[in-house]
């Protein structure tokens, strides 16, 4: 009826102005009898859409006038929300939502917001956190800039194995590539272990490999690690040092042999070539017994804490030179200054001649250090006198220090090889002491 109807004044549809007692829209033909009557009350809004709260007018709104010409606007159906101005499409009620009556302007919100999660692939450009700065090995002062060189004195800092240091408890080994080679092709092991009764031996192994050999840096590294893990297994039976010593070169032997049986080897080997070869030298140092063994020309070297006592090289070099001097040929001056000295009568290698590891056991009556090294570090101090005075004299102590001060040595006066040295006290220490 129409005293039922409700009066508007504008269609709920399109909004075209309408007349007291019409029944249908003029312009768009909707039925206003299907607009339900407005309810008494003003419904809420929740947070999730499914109501709004309607206590303000909407007197802004084009084409919507107060009938009355007072008091808030009739509601807009719950199923036909109020329409935009002719011409504008109607904003699709949001999903899962009834119609509220509410009308939204704004502009749909992103699926995406700005502040998400770091992609990774940004984050995998953003710099890493800077280093502490690295100290120059040469200068031990100077910190070292991002091209490899000290800021302070210029040194080019090694790679990986072009410096490597080591400490293990009382002693300590430092290996250096030096001046002139372009690779580091020496090597060393050092560790300790408990002997049966208990009481701690000291072990270093240092290998110098062959240059005119093929990979000669793989054959020292194979030779140093084979050599070390054979006595650090040994000892703790009971196999006498001496014996364990011989062991350990057969097995460093072994593994340089077995460089040369690789395929990647084999494919290099040339008739002209020689298969990866190298030297070594081992000193094992327990309470009362010092055991040294080599193959080749590197030395081991005695020498006192009490520096009035006389130092002393416990090895002879497989050289040349040597058997010069032992055959009464030539003085050990005259040999050493011939430009064949160098060459090597033994190494470890598939092409060497018959293996002859050298052992030998002294029981020294005072304290002592022990020098293990290559010729890199012997040409620069070659008569234990000459080692005895470049070695500090709180070696026994101090012994990467120590290992330190004698590479410096060698690079000081032209660093042309290799330089390799490892520093054990005699005698080793009871378990639990350390260095200083």
């Amino acid at each position: 009826m129409m005293s039922q109807m409700p009066q508007l004044s504008a269609c709920p549809s399109c909004e075209e102005p309408l007349e007291s007692g019409d029944r249908f829209c003029g312009a768009c033909g909707y039925d206003l009898s299907a607009v339900p009557p407005r309810p008494d009350d003003n419904p809420t809004l929740t947070l999730n859409g499914s109501g709004a709260a309607q206590t303000a007018p909407d007197a802004g709104r084009p084409g919507v006038a107060d009938p009355g010409g007072h008091g808030a606007p009739p509601a807009a159906p719950a199923a036909h929300p109020p329409a935009d101005p002719p011409g504008a499409p109607l904003p699709p009620a949001a999903p899962g939502h009834s119609a509220t009556g509410v009308r939204f302007d704004r502009p749909a919100e992103p699926e995406e917001y700005p502040l998400q999660a770091p992609d990774p692939r940004v984050t995998a450009d953003l710099p890493a956190p800077a280093d502490p700065p690295t100290v120059c090995v040469a200068c031990r002062t100077g910190h070292v800039d991002h091209d490899g060189y000290c800021e302070n004195c210029g040194h080019a800092q090694p790679r990986e194995r072009d410096h490597m240091e080591q400490e293990s408890g009382p002693m300590a080994a430092v290996s250096d590539r030096g001046l002139r080679h372009h690779r580091n092709e020496d090597a060393f092991g050092i560790g300790r272990t408990a002997l049966p009764d208990g009481s701690e031996a000291l072990v270093a192994i240092v290998c110098d490999g062959v240059s005119s050999a093929t990979r000669p840096d793989d054959a020292s590294l194979a030779a140093s690690r084979a050599a070390s893990a054979s006595l650090l297994a040994a000892l703790p039976l009971g196999t006498h040092p001496q014996q364990a010593m011989h062991d350990a070169i057969v097995a460093a032997s072994h593994a340089v042999d077995a460089l040369a049986r690789e395929p990647a080897t084999a494919r290099e080997h040339q008739p002209h070539q020689n298969a990866p070869a190298c030297t070594l030298v081992g000193a094992v140092v327990t309470a009362g017994l010092l055991v040294v063994g080599w193959v080749g020309d590197s030395r081991v070297y005695w020498v006192p804490v009490d520096r009035g006592a006389p130092a002393a090289r416990l090895t002879e070099d497989d050289s040349w030179a040597a058997q010069m001097v032992a055959a009464g040929l030539m003085s050990e001056a005259e040999a050493y200054a011939d430009e064949r000295a160098h060459a090597i009568t033994g190494w470890l290698g598939a092409d060497a001649y018959e293996l002859e590891p050298h052992t030998a056991s002294f029981k020294p009556d005072r304290p002592g250090v022990v020098v293990v090294c290559t010729d890199g570090l012997w040409n620069y101090a070659e008569a234990a006198e000459e080692m005895a005075g470049v070695l500090p004299p709180d070696a026994a102590v101090r012994p990467l220090h120590a290992a330190r001060v004698l590479v410096g040595h060698a690079l000081d006066g032209g660093g042309h090889d290799n330089v390799t040295v490892a520093v054990v006290p005699f005698p080793a220490p009871s378990q639990g002491a350390g260095s200083a």
